[in-house]
């Protein structure tokens, strides 16, 4: 993708999954990377699989402390986020606590807007005209059952999205979202064959997708091959969205 090499691109919840998945795709685009998560992956294994151009914040994207330690490392240069941190803690509606509610809220929603607010000011003060990413999914286009804190924080980051491409516009933020449909993380592979398997079928491409087909929607909307793009939502699902 053109326009990505030596740029610093944060990622949130990049220790596994789609956020090692993009973080993979940057690193060879020849970005910078800054990359924050809490364990379950050891920092020596990062470096093992990024040996240069790579910083790594172990940092809960929902505290106040983690929050000025990434500010702080912001203050050195951003030109690319990716909110791609998230949660589930799913319930149907009549046992989720408040606490499984505030907690995904928290992370895939309020994190977003905190994050995308400390990058999108920097780079206004500087005049660097980034990008900033946010992770959505399929399921805020027709709900989940058992998961009303979790689908309600994706609509909202489809609503966010289009509000900070027009507030952000004018100083060429440019800000796009991902909606993945039923993706091959190591705990979809864990998932019985037939959920799987049902799951293929009602994909009119009829399989799962991959973490790296989300990493290069990422690094698409990133490049310079996308300037014109912004307010937008690209779902990465094999055609699942369409039922």
């Amino acid at each position: 993708m053109r326009g990505l090499s030596n740029k610093r691109v944060f990622i949130t919840g990049a220790a596994a999954g789609i956020g090692l998945a993009t973080a993979t795709r940057f690193y060879e685009e020849g970005a910078n990377l800054i990359l924050i998560d809490m364990p379950p992956i050891e920092e020596t294994k990062l470096k093992e699989l990024f040996p240069e151009r790579m910083t790594y914040l172990q940092a809960n994207v929902t505290h106040k402390d983690s929050l000025a330690m990434i500010q702080g490392e912001m203050d050195k240069g951003i030109d690319v986020l990716v909110n791609n941190a998230g949660i589930t803690r799913d319930a149907t509606i009549h046992k989720m606590t408040d606490e499984q509610f505030d907690q995904v809220i928290d992370v895939n929603l309020k994190a977003v807007w905190k994050l995308s607010q400390m990058a999108s000011l920097y780079m206004k003060d500087n005049g660097i005209q980034g990008a900033i990413l946010n992770a959505a999914s399929v399921v805020a286009h027709y709900g989940n059952f058992g998961q009303t804190n979790y689908v309600a924080t994706k609509a909202a980051v489809i609503g966010l999205t289009k509000t900070l491409s027009k507030e952000l516009g004018k100083y060429g933020i440019r800000v796009n979202a991902v909606a993945p449909g039923f993706i091959g993380t190591e705990m979809v592979r864990k998932m019985p064959e037939k959920v799987v398997a049902m799951m293929n079928e009602k994909a009119p491409l009829k399989r799962i997708g991959e973490p790296e087909e989300i990493a290069a929607a990422y690094a698409f909307l990133a490049s310079d091959d996308a300037r014109f793009i912004t307010g937008t939502t690209i779902n990465v699902d094999g055609g699942l969205v369409l039922g």
